[in-house]
């Protein structure tokens, strides 16, 4: 097979002479082509047939031990420039980084077969879509890619239609650490990655192209690709408000995607348009629409439950791949945080034991369609995207940071997002528990200078005076036992309530010298067993604590230099420079 792009055709030539394929499949995106890989796979034992009575259509795949999460020390940016890449990402001239991994690459696919996956992110009607093409010998990625994406052949109409596309080459290679590489070539539009068959290794078209390629492209076209949750929450009255959030990895962003309204909340629905990925661009009225350039979940399983994420886990009972997940007796998946079941072999398929570790892999996933959430709104395929009345910066910070609170202007919104922080969790290599700062949770993702970035954020206050209120809250403060003195998860409507008040101008807040904290009482409580002695002290600023928060977001910042944009040293400057006791108190 081939295709009228001649660009595309030249590439899959040089491609096919560097890795020395023994076979090309031209992937159509076809339901029958997907169950025909699945059954290789199952043959060739890369994939494990599940208990199909329960979970009919799902499948185990079990990663290299050394193979279960970015490994972002390998992850590089090339571009003409270093200051271009930005202390934010690891720099490599874009000459040096192609002759450093064709090295890896030459000869790398013999044996095996190469795919030839076409994919959109976004729905293929929309002018806010982008395409790539995969290239890969992991039929692993071609079945994720199946649906995580809108692929095969509807996606080469387009390709062929706009003359334009990301490149994106992978290969599993011998999956040694030693000969991995996850290479970004912005300017190129273009990706190599080798040596790994983890999914933000892999699936080239999820963070690689949806975030570090799209947020370069966002840059020079005028808009926003952004790691934020799309959710729309519907009233009683039957008014929906679509809201984009962005908190680093584990920090519960899946879960507000998918949240259920506890019962005091009857009449209230929550919309899912997108867990992980946001495209944002402006409207004709100014005002930000955004699309998930995704058709599927690649979320993490530990956690997810029924208490923690219901819907989630209703989505997981059919024509789902589970990643590094452990087995029940009778042949279930199984990861820590479930209420059933216990498990019989761990995530590497050994007999379980607690002494060997825990039975899930940490990062353990499941990929699986949008469309299978009862949460999902049919708005996710609309091509123009939805209206989003607000965004919310968000981490995990166990005290300090109040559970809520909405930004005083565009330029003190970016400084907001610019000065994110969270604990650092198990999808990325390296220690967990360790505080850094992850800006907009974009600190993996960005493929160019943050500075810049934040540049372009910034810029938006130019183009439209119809922006969306912005907001930062934190699920994560503890008391002095270590206890969590929010209940989260479902409850966190009550915030987000309270947010689409303060949206339509209705809910009630006090100024403070770091935003507009809620009133006492703006936030329900009703049938919440916290006290207002625990909602004051989640909804205070401790001011002596927040000079030294922006003492260190400073010195953080300052370490983008001259191109640190200045509107944000002086939203700065306007916090550490309150006198104490000015802060309003409940």
């Amino acid at each position: 097979m081939s295709t009228t792009n001649q660009e595309l055709n030249n590439w899959i030539e040089e491609v096919k002479e560097l890795t020395q394929p023994d076979r090309i499949h031209w992937c159509d995106g076809s339901k029958e082509e997907y169950r025909r890989i699945v059954q290789e796979m199952l043959k060739s034992k890369q994939l494990y047939e599940l208990n199909q009575e329960t979970h009919p259509n799902c499948y185990l795949h079990r990663s290299d031990p050394n193979d279960v999460a970015r490994t972002e020390h390998l992850t590089y940016v090339c571009t003409s420039k270093s200051e271009t890449a930005g202390p934010n990402n690891n720099w490599m001239s874009p000459s040096e980084g192609h002759e450093k991994v064709d090295k890896l690459f030459a000869g790398c696919m013999k044996g095996r077969t190469m795919y030839v996956i076409p994919y959109c992110m976004g729905p293929v009607e929309s002018p806010y879509s982008r395409c790539g093409v995969e290239l890969t010998d992991s039929p692993y990625v071609a079945i994720n890619m199946h649906i995580m994406t809108r692929m095969g052949n509807q996606a080469l109409k387009r390709i062929e239609s706009e003359k334009t596309f990301v490149k994106g080459l992978h290969s599993t290679g011998d999956l040694s650490i030693e000969n991995r590489l996850i290479m970004h070539f912005p300017e190129e539009l273009s990706i190599k990655s080798i040596g790994s068959g983890y999914g933000g290794n892999a699936l080239l078209g999820k963070k690689c192209h949806a975030l570090r390629i799209a947020s370069y492209q966002a840059k020079t076209e005028g808009w926003l690709a952004e790691h934020m949750l799309i959710l729309g929450l519907q009233s009683p009255e039957g008014e929906t408000h679509y809201v984009a959030a962005a908190f680093p990895s584990q920090c519960g962003k899946t879960n507000l995607a998918m949240l259920i309204p506890p019962e005091t909340y009857k009449g209230w629905k929550v919309w899912t348009v997108g867990d992980d990925i946001a495209w944002m661009h402006l409207g004709e009225d100014g005002r930000l629409f955004a699309i998930n350039p995704e058709a599927g979940y690649f979320g993490v399983a530990p956690g997810t439950s029924e208490k923690t994420n219901p819907n989630a886990l209703a989505m997981l009972q059919q024509d789902a791949i589970f990643t590094n997940v452990a087995v029940t007796e009778d042949n279930q998946p199984w990861w820590e945080g479930l209420d059933e079941g216990t498990p019989k072999t761990d995530w590497q398929g050994r007999p379980f034991d607690p002494s060997q570790g825990k039975a899930a892999q940490p990062n353990s996933r499941f990929t699986v369609s949008a469309k299978h959430c009862p949460s999902y709104s049919p708005e996710a395929e609309n091509p123009k995207g939805v209206p989003i009345s607000a965004i919310i910066f968000g981490g995990r910070r166990p005290s300090l940071i109040p559970l809520v609170y909405e930004t005083k202007s565009w330029e003190h919104s970016v400084l907001v997002g610019a000065s994110v922080a969270s604990e650092t969790t198990a999808a990325a290599t390296g220690k967990v528990g360790v505080l850094r700062h992850d800006p907009m949770a974009m600190k993996p993702f960005c493929g160019y200078n943050f500075a810049e970035y934040w540049q372009h954020w910034l810029s938006f206050s130019s183009k439209s005076k119809n922006l969306p209120k912005v907001f930062h809250v934190n699920w994560f403060r503890q008391d002095e036992k270590g206890e969590f003195m929010w209940p989260g998860f479902g409850e966190n409507i009550r915030v987000l309530e309270w947010i689409i008040g303060r949206v339509k101008g209705q809910a009630e807040a006090i100024p403070t010298p770091i935003g507009y904290l809620p009133a006492r009482g703006a936030i329900s409580t009703n049938g919440l067993d916290v006290s207002n002695e625990t909602m004051d002290e989640l909804c205070k600023v401790d001011e002596q604590g927040w000079i030294g928060e922006a003492s260190k977001v400073r010195t953080y910042l300052e370490t983008f230099g001259t191109q640190l944009p200045q509107e944000l040293r002086d939203e700065q400057d306007k916090i550490i420079k309150v006198t104490p006791n000015k802060c309003p108190t409940h």
